[in-house]
């Protein structure tokens, strides 16, 4: 398996890993209406700003030309978070079918090496309420619980709770 910057060209294959991974895992915490609404997010223009961005760090985790997983990471520090940090993960999603086989701490430990070359001490994140125990694992400590709307650029109104979460680098 590799870890390697993810590309345009990589979009739609982004794409499927996110809803599949949403449709297969998030039942574990969430009703089939927030998961329905969670996988409606994430446009593929969204993939693509973030991919191109300066102010981002996007990878995939691609094994034989498949792509099984990404993760992302925006340097600008989010303002509605309750802790400060400098610089937050926006998503780390694994196919289903590589679940728990070690890719998503792959993953994240590539965006965490990034942030550090950045000279980012703190990072935060929202962990949905399945990937809580990941992040725990990982050294992410709770900051609180909120209600967060699913694909709010679609304005579905559907919400459910989410983490707040940091980690010193």
């Amino acid at each position: 398996m590799e870890i390697r910057e993810a590309t345009t060209a990589d979009t739609e294959a982004i794409r499927r890993v996110h809803r599949e991974s949403i449709e297969e895992l998030g039942p574990a915490a969430y009703s089939s209406e927030q998961v329905a609404a969670w996988a409606k997010g994430g446009a593929s223009a969204d993939y693509i700003a973030s991919i191109e961005s300066d102010d981002a760090c996007f990878v995939i985790a691609e094994r034989e030309d498949e792509v099984l997983g990404f993760g992302s990471l925006s340097f600008d520090s989010p303002t509605e978070y309750e802790a400060s940090v400098d610089a937050e993960v926006t998503g780390v999603y694994v196919h289903p079918s590589a679940a728990r086989d070690g890719i998503g701490t792959d993953l994240l430990v590539a965006l965490e090496r990034e942030a550090r070359n950045h000279g980012v001490g703190t990072l935060g994140l929202s962990a949905s309420l399945n990937a809580l125990g990941f992040y725990e694992r990982h050294g992410y400590e709770q900051v609180r619980t909120y209600d967060h709307e699913f694909a709010s650029d679609l304005s579905t109104g559907v919400t459910g709770r989410v983490v707040e979460m940091k980690a010193d680098l």
